[in-house]
């Protein structure tokens, strides 16, 4: 497996990707508009120019992605996404190491996960991540935002 930054033309496989790989998270939580899931290709084509994304890449075959961005001392992690039959082999964890790596300068790391999504939280929390603020979108779902600071190096 190799993790590399993606391009422009791999935004088409990486929203295939992120449809069949949230749709867990859609059935976890009874609620298929999530915005994973309803994302266009036009926004996702948006979203590239002010975002770092990185796919991880098997046989030429893009299984897993991750963006990121910086604001002020914050660098903002989404989507961190793997194909289901690839899941639990820590290609999430990888993919995480690098987007914290390539913003090694951020003083703090933010993310967020539903409420019920028990695999993230232990993803998160064993990377260092802690909650901070819970958010109700709606009956079925509640947003977990987590953060993890860093000390930075000089």
């Amino acid at each position: 497996m190799k993790i590399e930054y993606a391009q422009i033309e791999d935004m088409p496989q990486i929203l295939e990707l992120q449809k069949i790989a949230y749709r867990s998270e859609a059935e976890l939580h009874n609620d298929f508009t999530i915005p994973p899931l309803t994302q266009t290709l036009e926004e996702i084509k948006n979203d590239f120019p002010n975002q770092i994304f990185l796919k991880a890449v098997i046989n030429g075959k893009i299984i897993g992605s991750i963006r990121a961005y910086k604001k002020d001392e914050t660098c903002y992690i989404g989507r961190l996404t793997v194909h289901p039959d690839y899941q639990n082999q820590v290609i999430g964890k990888k993919l995480m190491s690098e987007i914290e790596a390539i913003f090694k300068d951020a003083k703090r790391f933010e993310l967020f996960t539903g409420h019920k999504s028990e695999r993230n939280f232990y993803l998160y929390q064993k990377g260092g991540y802690k909650k901070f603020k819970t958010e109700k979108v709606n009956e079925n779902l509640k947003l977990i935002y987590m953060e993890k600071f860093q000390k930075i190096k000089n």
